[in-house]
C-alpha cells in the first residue's frame, strides 16, 4: 500500500470492511466538488450488513452494505455553491468540509494532457497567480492494473499557487487548468478537474477489456492479459513486460537456487556496457546474496538508482528471494519488500534489465535497502551479472521496448475505474500520438472506449471533447499520404459521428522539433469553447471553418464551409496548404483563392481535379481561419485507402 493511500484511508475514516478497504472512497474528501443537475453516487465499504447513512445540504439517503461490504448511496446536490459539509454515518461518523457544488471533469489522455503549467509557455508566472478558491484539483497518481482497482490513489485540493505545481510532469495539467479557468469564469459555477493522464499511453489502454473484445484487434494479447491474471501474476504495462515475463519463466533467473557460478562478476557502481559490450538491446541480468541477522519491523524497501545518463527505454525489474517486487522505468525507484519474503540468513536479489541502449548503469548513492527501522543497508559492491538475451543475435524481441503502460485495458482498471461511477460533467481527451500511424484502427477504437466510459459512468451521453494531434515534425516539401493526418481525422471523424463529442484544433500550435508544444492556453480555451457551446449552449463560435462541400468547374474546385464567422481569413501569403489530385492520384500543391465563405483551389499540373485536401501532414501547412481566430479542420474529399489501412 503506498504512503497516498494509506493517507487517503485514514482521512476517510480507517479501513471499512473485512477486506481493508475504506469506510469511505478516496474519491471523495475535503474540497471536493459534486455535480449540480443530477444525483452524486457516494461509495464505500464497512461491514456487510451496516448501516449506512449520507447527508448533504439538509439531505439523505440510506443504504446497507452488501455481502462483500460495498455500500453505494444516490443523493441529490443542493443548489450551486457552498462551502456545504457531507456527512457519512455507519459504525463511524466522517464529516467532509468545504464541498462545493458545481461540474466536474475527467482530463485524461497521455503526455501532452500530463504536462503541467510549470513546462508551458509564460507557466511559472501563471502559475503565481492561480489562486482559484472555486476550482479544485484531484490528480490521480498513475497505476496500471489487470482488473478494475477500487480506489485511486489522489486527494481533492483548492486550486492555488502552491497545489497546482504539485505531482505529475510540472504539476497538474495546464489543458485541464485552462480549461476549467475559462469555464468557471464564464459560467460562475465551481469546477471540479480530475486528472487521469500517463505520457506516451495508448489509447487501448484506457478502453475496456469488453469494450476492446468486440473489435478484435487485440484478441491476442488480451490473451496473455487474461493468462498473466489467471496465474496472478502482477499487472504489466508493456508488451516488453510480458516478453521479460516470459524470460524469467522460462530461464529461472530469479529463482534462489539458480546455479549463476558461471556468470561474471561484476561491481557495482557500473556500466552496462561491462556486461553487454556491444550494446545490443536485449536483457542484462545481475544476482546478488545479502545477508540478513534481523528483520526490523516496518517497512522494508529496496532503492535501485541508475546512473543519471539513463535514457527513456530503460526499465528494470527487481525480484527478492524469487518473487517480483517492483518495477520502473526511471533510474531511481523504491521497492517495497514485504517483510515475510525476507528471513534472518541469506536473501537473493535479483535485478533483470530491459537495456535497449547498453550505456545505463547503476550508482552505489541509490543502491541499498532501506529497513523498517530506518537504517539503510548497501547492496552495493560484488554482484552477478549475465547478457541473458541478446535481441540482435537471437532476433527476438518485443515490438514495444517503452516502459509506458499501454496494454489494453491495464490504465482503464488501474486509474479510471477507481472513479467509476462518480457523477461528472463530462471529460476532455488529448491523446493520439501513440496511436499516430493506426488511423484506420483509431476510427473504431476512439468511439469504442467513449462507449465503455459512459456505460461504466452510468450517466448517458455526458459530453466527451477530443484534441486534435497538434502540428509536429518537419515541414513536408510535397503533399501526398501521411499517417499522423489519418490520426487527425479520425479524431474529427469521431467527434462528428460520436454523440455529443467535439473537437478543438491546434495545427496552429505546434512544434517542429517537439512534441509537446508549450502553448497549452490556446488548447485548454479552445475545448472550453467546445463546452461552452455544445453543453451551455452558449453564443459563441468554438470551431474553425469546417469542409461542408465542393464543386469542380473546370479545372477548378470551389470548396464550402461551414463555422466561417467573421470570414474566412488567410493567414500564410503564399500556399495555404491545399492539395490537388486528378485520376491518376497524384498529389500536387493547390493554389488558392478565398471567394466569402468559400475558397477556389487550382493547379497547373492537374487538368481535371478530382479531390482536394487540406493540412494533410504531420506538420502541415494550414493558413486557412474564420474571422475570430480559429484554425480550419484537417480534411480531405476523397476515399482513398490511406498508409495506415492495415495496420492494427
Amino acid at each position: 500500500m503506498s504512503i497516498e493511500i494509506a493517507l487517503a484511508i485514514a482521512l476517510t475514516g480507517g479501513q471499512g470492511a473485512p477486506n481493508g478497504l475504506p469506510f469511505v472512497s478516496p474519491m471523495f474528501g475535503d474540497h471536493m466538488v459534486l455535480q449540480r443537475d443530477k444525483k452524486n453516487v457516494i461509495w464505500g465499504w464497512s461491514n456487510p450488513g451496516d448501516e449506512v447513512t449520507v447527508s448533504l445540504g439538509g439531505k439523505s439517503a440510506s443504504t446497507k452494505a452488501g455481502p462483500d461490504g460495498k455500500w453505494t448511496v444516490k443523493i441529490d446536490p443542493p443548489k450551486v455553491g457552498g462551502p456545504y459539509e457531507l456527512t457519512i454515518e455507519g459504525d463511524r461518523k466522517v464529516i467532509f468540509k468545504d464541498v462545493l457544488v458545481g461540474d466536474v471533469w475527467i482530463c485524461s489522455g497521455q503526455s501532452n494532457m500530463e504536462m503541467g503549467l510549470q513546462e508551458t509557455d509564460n507557466g511559472p508566472a501563471v502559475m503565481k497567480a492561480a489562486n482559484h478558491p472555486n476550482i479544485r484539483l484531484f490528480l490521480i497518481k498513475q497505476n496500471v492494473s489487470y482488473t478494475p482497482a477500487p480506489l485511486a490513489d489522489a486527494k481533492w485540493a483548492v486550486c492555488s499557487a502552491d497545489t497546482i505545481g504539485q505531482g505529475g510532469w510540472g504539476g497538474f495539467s495546464a489543458v485541464g487548468y485552462y480549461f476549467g479557468r475559462m469555464l468557471n469564469r464564464e459560467l460562475g459555477v465551481p469546477v471540479g478537474l480530475v486528472q487521469a493522464a500517463w505520457g506516451g499511453t495508448a489509447a487501448e489502454a484506457w478502453a475496456s477489456e469488453s469494450g476492446l473484445q468486440t473489435l478484435k484487434d487485440f484478441d491476442s494479447i488480451l490473451a496473455k492479459i487474461q493468462k498473466d491474471r489467471a496465474d496472478g501474476s502482477p499487472a504489466s504495462g508493456t508488451l516488453a513486460d510480458l516478453w521479460i515475463k516470459e524470460k524469467v519463466s522460462s530461464t529461472n533467473v530469479a529463482s534462489p537456487t539458480l546455479d549463476d557460478s558461471a556468470w561474471v562478476e561484476t561491481t557495482i557502481p557500473n556500466s552496462f556496457k561491462e556486461v553487454n559490450p556491444q550494446q545490443h538491446p536485449g536483457l542484462v541480468a545481475f544476482r546478488k546474496t545479502v545477508r540478513l541477522t534481523l528483520i526490523p519491523d516496518g517497512e522494508t524497501f529496496v532503492r535501485i538508482g541508475g546512473l543519471p545518463n539513463a535514457n527513456w527505454t530503460y526499465q528494470h525489474y527487481t525480484f527478492v528471494n524469487g518473487v517480483r517486487v517492483g518495477a520502473a522505468g526511471t533510474w531511481d525507484a523504491w521497492h517495497r519488500v514485504p517483510n515475510s519474503l525476507l528471513k534472518v540468513g541469506d536473501n537473493q536479489i535479483t535485478i533483470l534489465v530491459n537495456d535497449d541502449a547498453g550505456t545505463v548503469g547503476f550508482k552505489p548513492s541509490t543502491f541499498h535497502l532501506r529497513m523498517g527501522d530506518s537504517s539503510e543497508l548497501s547492496i552495493a559492491g560484488s554482484w552477478k551479472s549475465k547478457f541473458l538475451v541478446d535481441s540482435v543475435a537471437t532476433k527476438d524481441r518485443p515490438k514495444d521496448y517503452s516502459p509506458a503502460p499501454n496494454l489494453p485495458g491495464v490504465l482503464y482498471n488501474g486509474m479510471l475505474a477507481p472513479t467509476f461511477p462518480m457523477a461528472i460533467r463530462g471529460a476532455i481527451w488529448y491523446q493520439g500520438e501513440t496511436n499516430a500511424g493506426r488511423g484506420y484502427q483509431y476510427r473504431k477504437l476512439l468511439p469504442q472506449m467513449i462507449a465503455d466510459w459512459r456505460k461504466a459512468y452510468g450517466q448517458g451521453d455526458f459530453p466527451f471533447y477530443i484534441v486534435s494531434l497538434a502540428a509536429f515534425g518537419q515541414p513536408v516539401q510535397q503533399p501526398g499520404e501521411d499517417g499522423w493526418a489519418e490520426l487527425r481525422e479520425a479524431q474529427y471523424l469521431t467527434a462528428k459521428n460520436v454523440k455529443n463529442s467535439g473537437l478543438a484544433i491546434t495545427t496552429d500550435v505546434g512544434d517542429a522539433t517537439d512534441i509537446h508544444p508549450k502553448n497549452k492556453k490556446a488548447v485548454g480555451e479552445r475545448l472550453a469553447l467546445v463546452a461552452l457551446a455544445k453543453e451551455f449552449k452558449k453564443s459563441v463560435e468554438y470551431s474553425g471553418p469546417e469542409y461542408s462541400g465542393m464543386k469542380v468547374q473546370g479545372a477548378k474546385v470551389q470548396l464550402s464551409f461551414k463555422h466561417t464567422e467573421g470570414g474566412l481569413v488567410a493567414k500564410t501569403k503564399d500556399n495555404l496548404g491545399f492539395q490537388i489530385a486528378g485520376a491518376d492520384k497524384v498529389w500536387h500543391w493547390a493554389s488558392a483563392e478565398i471567394k466569402g465563405d468559400t475558397v477556389e483551389v487550382w493547379s497547373d499540373k492537374v487538368a481535371a481535379p478530382m479531390a482536394v485536401r487540406y493540412a494533410w501532414a504531420g506538420y502541415p501547412k494550414a493558413g486557412l481561419f474564420n474571422g475570430v481566430g480559429l484554425p480550419a479542420i484537417p480534411f480531405r474529399t476523397d476515399d482513398w485507402p490511406g498508409v495506415s489501412i492495415n495496420n492494427k
